[in-house]
């Protein structure tokens, strides 16, 4: 018989820079947030591992999960530099469509997508040696790269995936690779 990895990523909850078009910075879940990971109810994890991004919004719907969930650097959300806290419409266009259409490039000074599929394959490759199931409260941008990792999916596939607050993506690892569980 094959082991299987289950892999259950969260997207976290609405923020006001979400709702506001800005790119996130460190903020809480806004009312409405709570509100969806209250009508989500609690997250029974199996006894699993549980892990969270550091940010505060990630750590928040975790706990409103009822996860005791660990704080783990590589569910980092993607690291958009000097426009963290900004509105789509502070970057210069140029800089924008430069981002949204080359992986590669971070103009921001930040992190550029590709670097950020690398940091979450990283992290995913370090869950394939247990197969105790695994659940991640994180955020859409590094829920998109497990994807694309996992299926080895191009990195200018990116923005074509739309991850809603509080939804459930699921992965799982068998026979040397990960598969999307729809």
């Amino acid at each position: 018989m094959t082991e299987v990895v289950r892999l259950t990523l969260v997207s976290h909850a609405l923020t006001d820079a979400m709702t506001a078009g800005r790119f996130p910075a460190d903020e809480p879940l806004n009312a409405i947030g709570r509100r969806q990971v209250e009508k989500a109810g609690r997250f029974d994890a199996g006894g699993g591992r549980q892990f969270t991004a550091p940010e505060r919004r990630a750590r928040q719907t975790a706990a409103l999960l009822g996860l005791r969930a660990a704080a783990e650097p590589l569910l980092a959300d993607l690291d958009c530099g000097r426009w963290c806290g900004q509105t789509l419409r502070a970057a210069a266009p140029a800089e924008l469509e430069e981002w949204l259409t080359d992986p590669a490039r971070a103009p921001h000074g930040g992190e550029s997508i590709a670097g950020l599929i690398h940091r979450v394959a990283g992290w995913l490759e370090s869950l394939t040696g247990d197969v105790a199931p695994t659940v991640a409260v994180t955020h859409p941008a590094v829920i998109r790269a497990a994807i694309l990792a996992g299926l080895d999916a191009p990195p200018e596939s990116f923005w074509r995936m739309d991850i809603a607050p509080v939804s459930r993506t699921v992965l799982h690892f068998r026979n040397g690779r990960w598969t999307l569980r729809l």
